[in-house]
């Protein structure tokens, strides 16, 4: 509230206590005035409560009181016949607005056709409709969080940490322009930068569906915050997350290790006697909640335990010069 709405910390202590209230307030007048109850809002400047009524003379201790046409009750019906109405991709949406006791029809001015137009006018002859035009339509928007698979193709990985405009994981998962998929198969950008082998590292720029979140998977329900980069020595445990095999855990076995994959020598591993297994690549490697890096690859399995290898993940952030989602 300090950042968004300009208050300082005293101010939004007194805002939210004002608004709980408020809302006291309206529930009250809501169950003593039943059929006359035409809604409530607060107005942005006052902060005071105003009290919608349909019969003149009535009065609700506290607020403010304006007569209107239409109840809440009339104005949640008409909502509920639009909401049986299948409706063209330009309507964005529909809800009840108390403060101009009506129901606002929100249409994109872009795309809006003679589909749109005809929807509006059955909505309007249902009850007490306004229509208002945006410039955009609404996407669900997803989080990014360590260990989720992603998709490339028919390929499968899985997400290293999230950092500002994406997240990073391992360049063998997709070359620089792949198209990449999130753990629901939604779009969720492309690989912005690869290298591999050498290194073993990627960033994908995702797109605005997705919110980078500081969280790694932990595939018990839970997840883990991330609080930093600070990377561990030799001897000390660390776990790591993917979409095949979930939480796994062991101790660092060895730095900078160099791996002779077929496809050619990655150098600057961490070496360490985790488990893990095809579809765990890219995912995350934490201790505690410090981010380690990604999975790079191994051999063995975890049904009889194995070695695995992961990049570390400070050298990712510095060479495309991403910041880290931290919690």
């Amino acid at each position: 509230m300090e950042r968004d709405l300009g208050l300082n910390a005293d101010q939004a202590r007194v805002r939210l206590a004002s608004d709980l209230k408020s809302a006291d307030l309206a529930e009250q007048a809501k169950t003593s005035l039943g059929d006359a109850f035409g809604g409530a809002w607060i107005d942005q400047a006052s902060g005071k409560l105003t009290v919608a009524v349909t019969r003149p003379g009535l009065s609700v201790t506290g607020a403010d009181v304006q007569v209107v046409k239409n109840s809440l009750t009339q104005l949640n019906g008409t909502k509920s016949v639009l909401d049986l109405m299948a409706a063209p991709t330009s309507i964005t949406g529909w809800r009840v607005d108390e403060k101009s006791n009506t129901v606002v029809v929100e249409v994109n001015r872009n795309t809006r056709d003679a589909t749109a137009d005809q929807w509006i006018a059955v909505a309007k002859s249902i009850g007490a409709v306004e229509v208002a035009e945006v410039t955009e339509s609404p996407t669900p928007l997803y989080d990014l969080r360590g260990g989720d698979a992603i998709y490339m193709g028919g390929g499968r990985c899985s997400l290293g940490f999230s950092v500002s405009g994406g997240f990073v994981t391992a360049g063998h998962c997709g070359r620089t322009g792949t198209a990449v998929q999130g753990f629901n198969r939604v779009a969720a950008g492309s690989f912005a930068g690869s290298v591999f082998p050498g290194n073993d590292y990627a960033w994908v720029r995702t797109n605005a569906n997705w919110t980078p979140r500081p969280l790694v998977n932990r595939y018990n329900g839970g997840t883990v915050t991330v609080s930093g980069s600070t990377e561990v020595g030799v001897g000390a445990g660390i776990c790591r997350s993917g979409s095949t095999t979930g939480w796994r855990c062991g101790t660092v076995q060895a730095k900078n290790q160099t791996v002779n994959y077929p496809q050619g020598q990655v150098r600057g591993l961490t070496r360490t006697n985790a488990c893990a297994e095809p579809g765990d690549s890219g995912g995350s490697w934490l201790s505690g909640s410090q981010a380690q890096g990604v999975t790079s690859g191994g051999s063995g399995n975890c049904s009889s335990g194995g070695t695995t290898f992961f990049q570390p993940v400070n050298p990712i952030l510095s060479r495309y010069g991403l910041t880290l989602t931290r919690g």
